[in-house]
């Protein structure tokens, strides 16, 4: 015998249903509420992909979202106020993500707050996080520069997406990342499936979401795979860059995903370290000094970052006072100062 409470009694009765968290409809959001761009930020990513069908994606908003299942009935389903909303902390409280730079765990240095729809949230993360919070060791193979992360790119990619993807969004916890000298600390207030363990993640096995309506989304913009495979895939990723694995925990609050962050060498004269912003912020100066007229939409995609990210480096160098802009917003162009 258990006694459930609270959303553990939810989860329980839910599923006696057939239904899951995500997949709840809401009577106060309509069509008209949600966000015209992140409908046509998902067709991008889901025309590169290729898992969903030409014609689909050429459909009406409403069309799209009746083929992707994100409705029941005549509402919207939860999935679909936080994929596609602008603020779904409206209707989903704690549906952010926290980052914080630890000294020590009582020494904090500084933290940001991403919120915005889910496809936002990882993008902004991920800016954050490689462009702020790491490190790289820049280095030239004949001519061409070279950046290692310290922390895979791609590994970090993978956690951050299946944290905001399976993360339980009836908590009113946002998901935590802890930075440290030696040390990113990902925590993600989620669930494993019933009677699963470390054990069973860490190896092959079925997929299982937490989400599925969310999960199949981001399935068909190709940010995750459908198999199972995000633990695997992150391993990978740390084998392929040399770097030691991550551990996980589980905890009746969570799940613990920790990067070890080694030392970068940088005892060869031909490389040094560098925090990432830095790095980025010396390719945004190339391109302005070599395209002074060029748009914030057309820098991003030569720097493949978000457009918030973009905003994020060219706001710090304009208050740093190294560069300004002349002219209206659109037909002006930047002048590099220093």
């Amino acid at each position: 015998m258990q006694e459930l409470k609270g959303a553990t009694l939810d989860r329980f009765i839910l599923r006696r249903q057939g239904k899951t968290w995500d997949g709840v409809p809401v009577p106060h959001v309509g069509l008209s509420d949600l966000s015209p761009e992140r409908f046509q930020h998902f067709r991008r990513k889901a025309t590169r992909s290729q898992r969903l069908a030409t014609d689909i994606l050429k459909e009406s908003d409403a069309i799209l979202l009746e083929k992707l299942r994100l409705i029941d009935g005549k509402y919207l389903k939860r999935a679909a106020s936080l994929l596609f909303h602008p603020d779904p902390e409206r209707f989903v409280t704690a549906a952010f993500v926290k980052i914080g730079y630890f000294n020590s765990d009582s020494d904090l240095v500084f933290q940001d707050e991403i919120h915005g729809d889910l496809f936002a949230q990882v993008d902004k993360t991920l800016d954050l996080l490689l462009t702020k919070y790491t490190k790289a060791l820049i280095s030239y193979e004949g001519a061409q520069r070279v950046e290692s992360y310290s922390v895979p790119a791609d590994a970090l990619r993978e956690a951050v997406t299946n944290a905001i993807v399976h993360k339980d969004y009836s908590r009113v916890t946002p998901i935590q990342i802890s930075v440290y000298a030696d040390k990113l600390m990902i925590w993600n207030p989620g669930q494993l499936p019933e009677d699963w363990t470390i054990e069973r993640l860490l190896r092959k096995h079925s997929s299982e979401p937490f989400n599925p309506d969310i999960a199949n989304v981001f399935f068909r913009a190709g940010m995750i795979e459908s198999w199972g495979r995000g633990i695997e895939r992150i391993f990978e990723a740390c084998e392929k860059a040399g770097s030691p694995k991550p551990t996980i925990c589980y905890e009746t609050t969570g799940l613990w995903i920790e990067f070890p962050i080694e030392a970068l060498d940088s005892s060869n004269d031909s490389t040094k370290v560098v925090t990432t912003q830095e790095t980025t912020q010396e390719k945004v100066l190339a391109i302005l000094q070599g395209q002074p007229t060029i748009t914030r939409k057309a820098l991003a995609q030569k720097l493949k970052l978000s457009d918030g990210g973009v905003k994020y480096h060219l706001d710090k160098l304009r208050k740093s006072g190294v560069i300004k802009h002349i002219g209206a917003t659109k037909a002006g162009h930047w002048e590099v100062l220093k």
